[in-house]
């Protein structure tokens, strides 16, 4: 493994199967822009907080607020919010909701000035509107973000 880290060009990986090349050492993850209008708070602050546990706690990467500094730079933007009915009831209630999130996500090694990913992601996950009200919608969108968070992870970590 120390063998492989030192050859130019190689790729470090982690006991978690990501991979991450081995020039880059620090990260830094800007709060997710919200473009969105989601009655949701907080969607950024929580995709960016998702992001930076996967990238620093899963990887040797170590976390900078220094954006023009860091060795990768990871910017998420949150594109679009939907909150659809996926089930409707025999009165025509919706019994279950869907809320599906889409997410712009560019990922760059800065030592180089090389584009690793510019990519969309989505991510989706339902709740019963009528027994959960707001806080099921939260919920979901939470399980949403948490599948995007994981999809941008495994896509960034395994292209080497």
């Amino acid at each position: 493994m120390a063998f492989a880290a030192s050859l130019p060009g190689c790729t470090v990986y982690s006991f978690s199967g990501a991979s991450i090349p081995s020039n880059l050492e620090t990260i830094s993850v800007p709060i997710a822009q919200n473009n969105t209008s989601s009655p949701v708070n907080r969607l950024g602050a929580d995709l960016t907080d998702l992001l930076t546990d996967r990238f620093v706690d899963r990887t040797r990467l170590s976390l900078t607020t220094d954006d023009a500094g860091a060795d990768a730079l990871l910017r998420a933007r949150i594109q679009r919010y939907t909150n659809e009915p996926t089930g409707v009831s025999g009165d025509e209630r919706a019994t279950t909701n869907q809320v599906t999130i889409r997410v712009q996500v560019r990922y760059v090694d800065q030592t180089k000035d090389e584009e690793l990913l510019n990519q969309t992601f989505s991510g989706a996950a339902n709740y019963n509107p009528v027994e959960a009200g707001l806080d099921g919608e939260r919920q979901a969108a939470q399980n949403a973000l948490e599948n995007v968070a994981d999809d941008i992870f495994s896509t960034a970590t395994s292209n080497w």
